[in-house]
């Protein structure tokens, strides 16, 4: 103090100077990225906490499913690094992508605010449970993101993987908790044509018979969630018991064109229906995710179509009257009807509806990181980046089943 004292006072102040500005680096997370008032606003409007507290009638009369996309300071809750599970074509850093500003925004719903998902109270929530994701590559990478969360906890076991990486089991000895992906094209019973011995991308689709690669497994599951629609753009003739009654994309003068949505309606009847009605199932929430739709501009998957948009759009950039929105809604109402039916068993159906949602990310697709060196030049615009906006399905995931589940 005495030596402090016989300093002079333009010395002093730059020791004071000095010392405010080496705690403010210390103690700043980032003291060198300025916040924009309207970032700082987003960040204090979106809390970390996973609680509901006063909060919960508010979020179980909320429309988790209407809402924007907003800035997020707090970004991934983990990166490509620390995932070792994420597959190559999903690791789109791993790739070459060098953007990370799709990273940095989270879903808002308009009348609350959606808990962050978080992977200890979820293990917590499901211990001693088996959940299974029934349908195709999307929902494949739909059970990545949440293998990637769950791992910050703890490292699961993998436990089966099938001759072509398509059916997966992985299991959490620590909380006794199973996920498996459950692989099927259509759900319902589809085979290929093939002329003159090589695959002709004809398929013939058995509306009354349910694909047995997914209704195996089924009765050990307690939680489904349940999805499909892509596989469904293509040449499918469809079958009754009787024979065909029509076909998708056919050009067949004796033969109904009844289009995508008339197939894929079906097809979640007869799944649906398959569900309520085994009696050896002792599932008792089933969830329907809703068509998530692609992005492709400038032309299709084949004609040169990318997606190399870099942040997202606004709702009224979104086509809410596209075949994707026709394709959501037959979803939701034999989800509806399903649940109807389920009720009377003990049985609850409801929808992960994130067709809105996720219309409005076409930055978050690998596009053309996605390393296919068999096919080279496409893009993927279908997938979802790991990290990337899929990650907030499990958002939307938790928050479902607590409704369904309490």
């Amino acid at each position: 103090m005495m030596l402090l004292g016989k300093l002079p006072p333009f010395f002093l102040s730059c020791l004071l100077l000095t010392i405010i500005f080496i705690v403010f680096i210390l103690c700043s997370p980032n003291p060198f990225n300025p916040i924009s008032k309207s970032d700082l606003h987003q960040t204090l409007a979106l809390p970390n906490s996973t609680s509901h507290g006063d909060d919960d009638d508010e979020i179980l009369k909320c429309d988790l499913f209407k809402g924007e996309w907003v800035p997020d300071l707090q970004g991934s809750l983990y990166t490509n690094w620390s995932c070792s599970t994420i597959p190559t074509s999903k690791n789109c850093f791993h790739h070459g992508r060098k953007d990370t500003e799709f990273l940095k925004w989270r879903w808002k719903p308009h009348q609350c605010q959606l808990p962050r998902f978080d992977p200890k109270t979820f293990l917590e929530f499901v211990q001693g449970k088996k959940l299974g994701f029934i349908g195709d590559s999307v929902a494949r990478n739909h059970m990545d993101s949440l293998l990637c969360l769950l791992s910050m906890i703890e490292t699961p076991v993998d436990h089966y993987k099938d001759s072509e990486d398509r059916q997966r089991v992985w299991y959490f000895p620590g909380h006794d908790f199973t996920l498996m992906i459950l692989w099927t094209k259509f759900l319902v019973d589809g085979e290929e044509r093939v002329i003159n011995g090589s695959s002709s991308g004809i398929f013939d689709l058995h509306l009354h018979k349910i694909d047995k690669k997914w209704t195996t497994d089924l009765p050990v599951l307690d939680y489904i969630i349940i999805s499909d629609a892509h596989w469904f753009f293509r040449t499918i003739y469809l079958h009754n018991d009787t024979g065909v009654v029509g076909c998708v994309y056919c050009d067949h003068p004796n033969v109904t064109d009844f289009g995508v949505g008339f197939a894929l309606r079906m097809a979640f009847r007869s799944a649906l229906n398959h569900i309520n009605r085994c009696r050896e199932c002792k599932a008792r929430v089933t969830l329907v995710r809703t068509f998530s739709p692609a992005h492709f501009e400038n032309g299709a998957w084949d004609t040169g179509g990318r997606c190399n948009r870099t942040s997202p759009l606004s709702e009224r950039e979104i086509k809410l009257t596209s075949n994707e929105w026709e394709l959501r809604s037959l979803q939701m109402e034999e989800t509806e009807k399903a649940n109807i039916e389920g009720n009377k068993k003990g049985t609850k159906f409801a929808a992960l509806d994130v067709t809105r949602a996720m219309s409005m990310r076409p930055d978050g697709h690998p596009g053309e990181f996605w390393g296919n060196k068999w096919m080279n030049g496409y893009n993927d615009c279908v997938h979802w980046c790991l990290p990337g906006p899929i990650d907030a399905w499990n958002d939307f995931l938790f928050e479902v089943l607590r409704r369904k589940v309490t």
